[in-house]
């Protein structure tokens, strides 16, 4: 509909999550090196957390989409089941023929002998559980137990599960304790800082081939107050945007197409819940008689608690925020220092083959002192 009218090849602004328009933050990146470590060290559980909307399940797919072409994967999506049904879910996956109205441990046995011929074969096996959030505590524990099916030396299958924070609320759970042990890599990801949420936007419409610079610098602040950085959210502000400022004819992009958009497309989940239980419980109130001006004060009380609440939210989500940019920048550090190690080992495994390959007369402390960089006894030839 708006495409042409902006240049533009497709949707920038989609809410299907789409690998090819995965916008690599700092966060995003360092989310994926946390998961391709768990993978790539045949981990047994891997978890990944992050709020509704924030590209969870785009990142899974990206990650996929780059995954050693000898690993067999399987994704549940439907979490909403009892502890009997989840290895039949599985089984059916990884396309694991099977009769109806087996027992669950004849279920087990046959999933526990497909993965004895996969690693016979050579290849790996992982597990993707999506939405974990709504599985039971007895659920749970029946995905812990697939952890048991290995040999003597290596797992089986490996097990990747994804959720909203409260994820990690549930597994900090006495009852879950054996289940939180055997997660070895875990990562949350945050909302999106605001030069985060400007790359965003830029970097998705330059995607659909359009201008990187089509939203200014005072429409993405706002759209980054209202969406609280969450991707999902600022999808839906900037598709909507869009087809308003199309459907007004206007090629620019101001914060009056904007503020259209949040009065009358509220119910498209922009405001936050606390917003939206405010809203109705005004409703509420307009239904009662009023009494002497009461009315108008318990209104304006219920604006100003709506008000302090959005204060509150947003200072947690500044403090959060700086926590998660906190842990990135160790991680950066971290990454870095490695880097710098790397080189350096290589340059002293250089100097150290030229030295014994050209048998070059050397002092003989430094020759001790190279040898000990590397653990090892000083080279026995005299020279």
């Amino acid at each position: 509909m708006y495409t042409k009218f902006f240049n533009l090849k497709e949707k920038p602004f989609n809410l299907v999550p789409n690998p090819n328009y995965l916008y690599a933050s700092t966060r995003h990146q360092n989310a994926l090196s946390f998961l391709e470590y768990g993978l790539s060290e045949k981990i047994g559980f891997v978890m990944l957390t992050g709020e509704i909307g924030i590209g969870k399940t785009t990142l899974i797919r990206h990650l996929l989409n780059k995954i050693d072409k000898d690993m067999d994967v399987g994704v549940v999506f439907n979490t909403n089941v009892v502890s009997n049904d989840l290895i039949y879910l599985i089984l059916n996956e990884f396309e694991v023929p099977y009769e109806d109205g087996i027992s669950k441990a004849k279920a087990l046995d046959i999933f526990y002998r497909f993965l004895i011929e996969k690693y016979a074969k050579g290849r790996n096996v992982l597990l993707v559980i999506d939405e974990a959030q709504n599985l039971s505590h007895e659920v749970l524990e029946e995905v812990r137990m697939l952890s048991n099916l290995q040999t003597d030396e290596e797992l089986l299958i490996q097990i990747m599960i994804v959720g909203q924070p409260n994820l990690r609320e549930m597994i900090e759970n006495p009852k879950l304790e054996q289940f939180a042990q055997r997660i070895s890599v875990s990562y949350h990801l945050a909302a999106m800082d605001i030069e985060e949420t400007k790359a965003y936007i830029a970097h998705r419409i330059s995607k659909a081939g359009g201008d990187p610079c089509l939203f200014p610098s005072d429409v993405v602040k706002k759209i980054h107050e209202i969406s609280g950085g969450i991707p999902r959210t600022i999808n839906l502000l900037c598709d909507a945007v869009l087809v308003y400022a199309y459907a007004d004819n206007k090629q620019a992009i101001t914060l009056g197409v904007l503020d259209q958009v949040v009065e009358e497309k509220g119910g498209l989940g922009i405001f936050t819940k606390e917003r939206q239980k405010t809203t109705a419980l005004v409703s509420e109130i307009e239904s009662v008689p009023d009494d002497g001006g009461l009315l108008n004060r318990v209104v304006n009380l219920e604006q100003r608690v709506e008000r302090l609440a959005e204060s509150v939210d947003k200072e947690l989500s500044r403090v959060s925020a700086k926590s998660e940019r906190s842990r990135d920048e160790l991680i950066d550090q971290l990454k870095t220092q490695l880097q710098q190690e790397r080189v350096r080992y290589k340059n002293l495994v250089r100097q150290y083959k030229k030295i014994c390959s050209e048998k070059i007369p050397i002092d003989e402390a430094r020759h001790k002192n190279l040898a000990q960089q590397f653990g090892t006894t000083v080279y026995e030839n005299k020279w």
